[in-house]
């Protein structure tokens, strides 16, 4: 037996290639298939089954695709209801593979339909768990997700969750190891832990919610308490999830058509397309198309692309580092944004050697801010999450965490200059290209951001956390 995990940092996202004898399963696949497929006709062994672990929110998933290419089953455990053909296990139905078994192990309370799967090796050994997300390394799925779709408040689904921790995980031997959906990062829980394999053993001593003396009411408040609005973008690719979606083959036709600057530009006119640079941010800071929305490939792309976005139906434009267009249409895919009508062909050079305008981004380090702001009080807006902020920041910063600036523009004046910095630069890049786009060009980046920032004469606040031992 074999098992890898494929995981992809951008989404914090864990897939499992499992193989057995001449066969092998895929475990919550990502949209663009093709690298499963290779994988087993490099192994020389064909896929049976695409297991499920729920309804995802945070990425689309690629088992549709899977299954018209390679005509393997879609599995998915019990409540699970698709507009589309799959096999709904009943819990504890179990899957042979090669000389393997899988169990399906139903695990409500992240969603109703969320299975665990656990894999039984050829001596009848329990030996892993797929815990998707109900069971993370460190932390447990949120259980506000499916709240309209199960008609239950997120205590109930909490509730849930608790009884398929302690009944149906916790039961199973220590040694078993834990493969998630996903890592620190992902917006699906609040604690993960950054390490993406462990012993269900060790998850018993330091996961927080699987204390073995935890009364349900303690479990319920401690997973429900601290969780942040989930992203705008969920409910949708839940459904796409839920009731199909566009070939990707499709989506790549389309969205690596090459326009010239001409076309490019009368496109984004007449449908009102969003013109998105996927370059870096000195590129971006370096010239730009006007309007153009920035976030870059080198980040947290695909949920910076949902969360700012949001309707996964707009039309997307691309202008892209040459070579990097289809890794673009992909990630955007991965969360459910399948309308790239194309990419300018060439670049920001081809559009500027077309006479066209370029804009820029005034930029400064965070020394000669420090200057700056000896001589004369300045405004700096810091644009990380408020957890970010309180931990460590810049006095007299003002904090606008980036997913609610569009909802605080009227903090922010038109007149005078104010600066913009976040963790790295990554963040306040993306603010000042919708700064810009909204009629505010006198916001100025400082390079760096906050690790810069401390490392200047500028006084720093720190939270420190005290504790009192009796």
């Amino acid at each position: 037996m074999n098992i890898e995990q494929i995981y992809t940092g951008c989404l914090a996202q864990g897939t499992y290639y499992i193989r057995s004898g001449n066969e092998a399963v895929i475990i919550d696949p990502l949209r663009e298939v093709e690298p499963y497929i290779q994988r087993a006709q490099k192994d020389g062994v064909k896929i049976t089954h695409i297991f499920e672990t729920h309804f995802h929110a945070d990425f689309v998933s690629g088992h549709l695709t899977l299954s018209k290419k390679t005509g393997a089953p879609i599995i998915y455990g019990p409540n699970a209801n698709p507009s589309y053909d799959a096999h709904i296990a009943s819990d504890g139905e179990e899957f042979k593979v090669g000389e393997i078994t899988i169990r399906a192990i139903h695990t409500p309370g992240h969603t109703m339909e969320s299975t665990t799967y656990l894999v039984i090796d050829q001596d009848e050994k329990e030996h892993a768990i797929f815990s998707g997300d109900t069971l993370f390394l460190g932390d447990v799925g949120r259980p506000d997700l499916a709240q309209k779709a199960a008609d239950m408040t997120q205590k109930d689904l909490a509730g849930l969750l608790y009884e398929s921790l302690r009944n149906k995980i916790m039961t199973l031997p220590d040694h078993v190891i834990v493969y998630p959906a996903h890592g620190a990062g992902s917006a699906c829980g609040k604690k993960m832990m950054k390490v993406t394999v462990d012993t269900l053993g060790n998850q018993k001593e330091v996961n927080y919610a699987l204390r073995s003396d935890m009364t349900k009411e303690e479990f319920i408040k401690e997973v429900t308490d601290g969780l942040l609005p989930p992203p705008g973008y969920f409910p949708a690719n839940v459904k796409l999830n839920k009731e199909g979606y566009q070939h990707i083959d499709q989506v790549l036709s389309d969205g690596l058509r090459q326009l010239a600057p001409a076309e490019f530009e009368s496109i984004a006119n007449e449908s009102g397309a969003r013109m998105l640079d996927v370059r870096t941010p000195f590129d971006f800071a370096t010239g730009h198309i006007p309007n153009s929305l920035f976030i870059g490939l080198d980040g947290s792309f695909a949920p910076w692309v949902g969360e700012l976005i949001i309707d996964a139906h707009t039309p997307i434009l691309l202008i892209a580092d040459e070579g990097r267009e289809k890794e673009a249409v992909i990630r955007l895919s991965r969360v459910g944004f399948d309308n790239t009508l194309g990419y300018l062909v060439d670049g920001l050079e081809a559009w500027e050697d077309s006479g066209r305008e370029v804009a820029t981004v005034s930029t400064c380090s965070a020394q000669q801010f420090a200057e700056i702001n000896t001589q004369q009080q300045s405004e700096l807006i810091d644009v990380r999450k408020e957890s970010e902020h309180q931990s460590t920041h810049v006095n007299g910063s003002k904090n606008i965490p980036l997913t609610q600036l569009n909802l605080n523009l009227n903090r922010l004046s038109k007149e005078g200059r104010f600066y913009v910095h976040c963790a790295g630069g990554y963040r306040s890049m993306i603010a000042i290209s919708i700064l810009k786009s909204r009629g505010y060009h006198n916001a100025i980046n400082v390079d760096g951001g906050m690790k810069a920032l401390e490392d200047t004469q500028l006084e720093i606040s720190e939270y420190v956390c005290r504790s009192t031992l009796s």
